[in-house]
């Protein structure tokens, strides 16, 4: 299955206001051809990646990574310094995404050290940790890898505004709900399939 391309390719034609007619038109591919892309069953070759990057104006390489990277399970980590808390977030988030290979965290520079060695695809960050706030938790852990979509978990919602200026894909009051998590998969950044209901 090529999950991961479909879900970013639908959710850049949508993005740019193109239904899959449309794209299909621009593409000189049937509707059903575009159907298949979107769903996973049918990856395009190089040539026609290259022309959905020009129709779409994406950068290519978006694509193709997408495309690679469409059949690996995603890391998401939840870092949140209460061990409780954690241990009550974790499920919630495996249950949503049971694709992925979650990790909980208590420790930020731990968090940092496991993106170094492994590519996080999404990661729950807390935003008052001990050692360090959420807010530079998110920017160290940009720095490692900048596709790796950030969503803010806080008891506070005076933080929002401090939040979106990090690069975050969204921002979350506690508690951590199933609902809630497939709202903000929605909405991230770099999409990627969770294998839960609706991917």
């Amino acid at each position: 299955m090529n999950l991961f391309f479909s879900d970013n390719l639908r959710k850049i034609r949508i993005e740019k206001g193109l239904s899959q007619q449309e794209l299909a038109d621009l593409m000189y591919v049937t509707r059903s051809t575009v159907v298949r892309w979107e769903t996973g069953s049918r990856l395009p070759d190089a040539a026609k990646i290259s022309r959905l990057s020009e129709v779409l104006g994406t950068d290519v390489n978006t694509l193709i990574f997408a495309a690679a990277q469409s059949n690996k399970r995603p890391n998401v980590i939840i870092v949140d310094d209460r061990k409780l808390i954690l241990s009550g977030e974790l499920p919630i988030v495996e249950q949503v995404m049971p694709n992925a290979d979650v990790m909980g965290f208590t420790q930020p520079n731990e968090a940092i050290e496991f993106a170094k060695d492994n590519e996080v695809s999404l990661a729950f960050l807390d935003i008052e940790l001990r050692n360090m706030s959420g807010l530079e938790l998110c920017r160290s852990l940009l720095e490692v890898n900048p596709r790796t979509n950030v969503v803010y978990l806080t008891a506070y919602g005076e933080y929002a505004l401090d939040a979106w200026s990090t690069g975050a894909s969204g921002f979350m009051l506690k508690p951590l709900t199933p609902q809630g998590v497939k709202e903000q998969l929605k909405n991230l950044r770099y999409p990627f399939w969770t294998g839960g209901e609706g991917a």
